[in-house]
């Protein structure tokens, strides 16, 4: 009998490719969500059906240049309200509240500024933007167990005439 692994994730919860036939193929992830959907409210066991984004790609998007100014404007802010949280509970044990809300904020500041700019001064410019990323898909799969996967694309399909 096969013991279990020391701290193993659930079997439901470890990290494997999907598998299951195709019912369905879509452009973006609402129209794949709105198929399972569908077939939920027509009672199939979704818990079958995966949906899978194919041909991914990393998409990162240069938002603005970083500057000094920048840098510590956005330090000073996150700061300033750690500091204001901290402040305000420092009150709330001391009894004096502006000393210990403007002491909160100036120490915010202080620790903001210098955990933002320590970091950006160690880069010497080698990473002088900011961005966001994202994985983009370029079409969605719904998979589904091969024992109900025909069942499923039928469904799918009657759908997909009635809206044509």
């Amino acid at each position: 009998m096969p013991q279990p692994r020391p701290n193993a994730a659930p079997a439901s919860l470890e990290k494997k490719r999907p598998e299951g036939w195709p019912v369905g193929s879509f452009e973006t992830y609402a129209e794949a969500q709105a198929a399972v959907d569908m077939l939920s409210d027509n009672d199939f066991p979704v818990a079958e059906l995966t949906i899978v984004g194919v041909d991914l790609i990393e998409v990162e998007r240069v938002t603005g240049r970083l500057t000094w100014g920048r840098v510590i404007a956005g330090g000073a802010a996150s700061g300033a309200w750690l500091g204001l949280f901290f402040g305000m509970v420092m009150s709330l044990m001391s009894g004096f509240w502006v000393t210990s809300i403007l002491a909160g904020l100036a120490m915010g500041l202080v620790f903001g500024i210098v955990g933002v700019a320590v970091p950006y001064a160690a880069s010497r410019g080698k990473r002088d933007f900011t961005s966001s990323t994202q994985i983009v898909a370029g079409r969605y799969d719904v998979i589904c167990a091969p024992e109900r996967a025909r069942e499923a694309r039928d469904m799918i399909a009657l759908k997909a005439r009635k809206f044509n």
